[in-house]
């Protein structure tokens, strides 16, 4: 009899609940905790899905001191904190559904989100009323004690992870060599010396196969028996029952004098089949620690230095350093306020939009978007770019594209048929006397079969474009992005900021200013991260910076401060409220006490090589464009874009986001191209979504990638290098099909060697990956990429 709980074999008294038996008190204790709270369809996932928890319980009260939970919270305000937790037990989609319903075991926490390949759950929960040693001591109750150390858990576990799969393949080496060495007389013909130590030499490569088998292939046995217990069949049943078939035959062999066994293939097949998992383990790593370890979107910050105002890079951030953040600015590490009036918006982080005061000496999270006037800040931590990341990916809760669920779909229906194609094979030599031959058909089946080429294809494609896609100056948020970005059927541009810029000539300014009147316009404009602002403060020569009493910056309108007891206004006309007295510019009105002072002005210019651009879009996409300026450049835009009647002006960003939505409902896969600061709705209601930065300060987490405004030429490419992408995907697809029919057809002839068969899947591991990345690299070129 088995624990329901946790399946383990009931050995001594036996704990009765609702007709279900436990092994033990804590099995029983966490069933009568989720019945009690109606969580019992934990168990309707996975059969005995649960972990025997551990008799001996962890002291945690080391957690309610203040400075060890601090260094642990990922976020805290008054009310609520947020932790991620690695949690090593993570084993099956139960566990999942568990730990995403712990609100349901205890109200005090809001939220939990889990991720199964990381194994780490993200808790949002109300510090007031449930401390951190009570939330981990709840987790501990249900079976999942997480793994607390200050240091990076999820980087360390991969290491030591990697470590003991090298020490597998270690052994699994040292057996195989000395195995195959002994061997040499058996396949070579051994003279009269040699056949009086037959016996000897192949009781040693039994035990070579001993530990090959018990010690560096055990995890192929432990997930093929996780797996069987749960109902299903995974990759590594067909792999474990391989391995275990030869090991009986060689046994046998040996034991009845018949035969020399296959000692030195098992050790060769577990050598080889390790070796193609250390390639996959070291790729997916490779690819997991760049995306969450570094800096794949263009984030600068500045630094400041002796009153002076200098853009670093996000990396050379240190601890100490003191730094200025513009409105609409993301905060990019845990630091204290100094100077300024701080509201921050942490809806990027916690959901909630409304923004936080903060007082002078507070910290303030990273991941907080400054709404109100600039603040000056000093960091108190190192900087997370991995928690920017996830914060930019926390975002995406659009409509996927499930191309690349593909290869998980195939991967589950593939070993079921080849276990029966194995038997098949197995039986039909059987039948016709070919002892021999059925024993190998159905090992070298087996091992040819696995989809493991097949399921890299996709990972491997998309990682090389976004490496490509990095160093043009597009910076994606995940490769699922590639695959949004290939199924666009229509693009919608903005107008200012977007295909105009306004760089390369100065503004200029239709009144007159007071150095007094300037340095008010400086001052209210400082504060901003929009680049009309920054062309402003170019512009103007001021003596200083005056402190503010108020400021507000409307998204499409202006900024409005109050300095010196007067009103700044600096705006469009409307927002100003004045008639527009030129069509013929981009005008930026300024009203100082209620007088209108003047405006700037300057001629827009369009990005290098637009018309070029269009024309390479307008013959795949259907092209729209929606601005928030007025009809002034219509004349110009009708030449440029091929449907005067997609062309739409004086529109709100919520406009924007409706108008893109109206196109959904159509079926139409649309992108939005918006400048980041004013386009956010729509950005995050678009399929996909990319802001084109001028400055390197924008960061925008509501869009699926950020363009460097420099590669916008380079925008018909990126949308073609990503359907090629497709492309080379299905290809790769293809040569992992025709290399498992190819395999198989000599598998089950029994004409193949287990060995031969174990050496071919790296092989086809590393033709996939060279064949994805070498190709990727090929159409790259051929974009100019």
């Amino acid at each position: 009899q088995s624990c329901f709980h946790c399946g383990d074999k009931i050995d001594k008294e036996t704990y009765t609940v609702d007709d279900h038996a436990f092994c033990c008190a804590g099995c029983q204790n966490v069933y009568l905790l989720l019945s009690k709270n109606s969580l019992t369809s934990y168990y309707k996932y996975n059969k005995h899905p649960g972990k025997q928890l551990s008799p001996t319980k962890e002291d945690f009260n080391y957690l309610n001191e203040k400075s060890i939970a601090d260094q642990l919270i990922d976020f805290k305000n008054d009310k609520i904190s947020i932790i991620t937790f690695y949690i090593p037990s993570i084993h099956c989609s139960s566990c999942i559904w568990l730990l995403e319903n712990l609100y349901r075991l205890d109200k005090h926490v809001h939220t939990s989100r889990a991720d199964f390949i990381k194994k780490q759950v993200r808790i949002t929960f109300d510090h007031q009323e449930l401390s951190l040693k009570e939330l981990v001591e709840l987790l501990d109750r249900v079976g999942y004690l997480p793994r607390i150390t200050l240091q990076d858990v999820v980087k360390l576990s991969h290491k030591d992870e990697g470590a003991s799969l090298l020490r597998k393949i270690a052994v699994a080496g040292f057996c195989f060599g000395n195995a195959m060495m002994i061997s040499f007389p058996e396949y070579f013909g051994m003279a009269d010396f040699e056949r009086d130590y037959t016996s000897l030499f192949r009781w040693i490569n039994l035990s070579f196969a001993l530990p090959a088998m018990l010690y560096s292939g055990r995890a192929y046995f432990i997930s093929s028996v996780k797996s069987l217990m749960q109902h299903r069949l995974n990759l590594d049943v067909p792999l474990a029952l391989g391995i275990l078939i030869l090991f009986i035959r060689s046994a046998r062999e040996i034991l009845s004098n018949t035969g020399a066994g296959f000692s030195d293939t098992l050790c060769g097949l577990i050598f080889f089949l390790l070796l193609g998992k250390w390639i996959q383990s070291k790729t997916y790593y490779h690819l997991s620690f760049e995306r969450d370890y570094r800096s794949y979107f263009p984030v600068a910050v500045t630094k400041l230095l002796d009153n002076q105002e200098k853009p670093i890079a996000l990396a050379e951030l240190q601890v100490g350093d003191r730094i200025l953040i513009r409105n609409n600015e993301i905060i990019p590490a845990d630091a204290i306020l100094l100077k300024g009036n701080a509201r921050i918006d942490f809806s990027f982080v916690t959901g909630e939009s409304t923004p936080v005061e903060k007082v002078l000496g507070e910290i303030i999270y990273a991941g907080g978007k400054q709404t109100a006037e600039a603040i000056e800040l000093e960091i108190i931590k190192p900087v997370s770019q991995s928690y920017l990341t996830s914060l930019w990916n926390q975002m995406d809760g659009k409509e996927k594209i499930t191309f690349h669920n593909f290869s998980n779909t195939v991967s589950n229906y593939f070993t079921p048929i080849l276990l029966c194609l194995a038997i098949l094979s197995a039986c039909f030599w059987l039948y016709h006397g070919h002892t021999d031959k059925a024993w190998g058909a159905f090992t070298a089946v087996l091992i040819i079969g696995c989809p493991c080429a097949l399921a890299l294809s996709s990972p491997f494609t998309l990682a090389a474009v976004l490496s490509i896609f990095d160093k043009n100056g597009l910076y994606l948020k995940n490769t699922l992005a590639v695959e949004k970005m290939a199924a666009v059927d229509t693009l919608v541009f903005d107008k200012t900021g977007t295909i105009t810029t306004l760089s390369g000539t100065d503004l200029s300014f239709s009144g007159a200013l007071t150095p007094h009147q300037q340095d008010l316009i400086v001052s209210a404009c400082r504060n901003s991260n929009h680049p009309k602002s920054r062309e402003i403060i170019k512009t103007i020569k001021h003596s200083g910076v005056l402190p503010l009493t108020s400021y507000d910056e409307v998204p499409g309108g202006g900024i409005r401060a109050c300095i010196d007891d007067m009103e700044v206004l600096i705006g469009s006309a409307q927002f100003v409220g004045v008639s527009p007295v030129s069509m013929r510019y981009a005008s930026i009105y300024v009203k100082i006490a209620g007088e209108l002072k003047g405006y700037f002005y300057q001629e827009q210019h369009w990005r290098p090589e637009l018309g070029n651009i269009v024309d390479s879009l307008k013959t795949h996409y259907t092209l729209h464009l929606v601005s928030g300026d007025t009809k002034r450049d219509s004349d110009a835009l009708k030449h440029i874009f091929p449907d005067e009647r997609l062309l739409h002006f004086g529109k709100l960003p919520v406009d924007k986001a409706q108008y893109i939505s109206r196109l959904q409902k159509d079926h139409r896969r649309v992108a939005m191209l918006g400048d980041g600061l004013n386009d956010g709705a729509a950005l995050m209601q678009a399929d996909f979504g990319m802001a084109i930065s001028d400055d390197v300060n924008n960061f925008s987490p509501a869009s699926d990638a950020i363009l460097y405004a420099p590669s916008f030429s380079k925008l018909p490419r990126f949308f073609k290098m990503a359907q090629q992408a497709m492309k080379v995907i299905y290809t790769s697809f293809g040569i992992s099909l025709t290399y498992n029919i190819f395999g198989l057809y000599f598998a089950v002839q029994g004409s193949m060697s287990p060995l031969f068969a174990a050496i071919l899947m790296p092989l086809s591991t590393i033709t996939i990956v060279s064949f994805t990345s070498l190709t990727t690299r090929i159409i790259a070129s051929r974009n100019k990429l």
